[in-house]
């Protein structure tokens, strides 16, 4: 059976909110608190490569941390934004759940619902 994953931010409602829809689902997934255990550049590629959309759409652009990196997320490539990301890890998405070979973005929370969908 595949693990579950989410890449969670205790401190934050919608990752908190995702966290306890998978568990209403009898759904323990490994907790990856990213902002104690950033991940890896490789790591952050992997993500990029299981979340469908743009790549942007993994990053907090809007987040103070982001628009001080300096970083154009229309032209920097992945590498470029993998090693971002896991340098500063406050500049990815949260929460983030991780399936198999598909993740989500799961914010909102009910974004969770594809996923959770697709593997039923």
């Amino acid at each position: 059976m595949m693990q579950w994953k989410i890449y969670h931010n205790p401190r934050c409602s919608k990752s908190r909110q995702a966290l306890q829809i998978l568990r209403d689902r009898g759904i323990e997934p490994q907790i990856i608190e990213y902002l104690k255990n950033p991940p890896s550049a490789t790591e952050v590629l992997e993500l990029m490569g299981k979340v469908p959309g743009p790549t942007r759409d993994l990053l907090r652009t809007g987040d103070t941390a982001f628009r001080e990196s300096g970083i154009d997320p229309d032209s920097a490539d992945t590498a470029a934004l993998a090693e971002a990301v896991s340098r500063e890890p406050r500049l990815l998405q949260r929460p983030i759940v991780v399936h198999g070979q598909r993740a989500v973005v799961a914010r909102p929370p009910e974004a969770l619902q594809s996923l959770l969908e697709a593997e039923s």
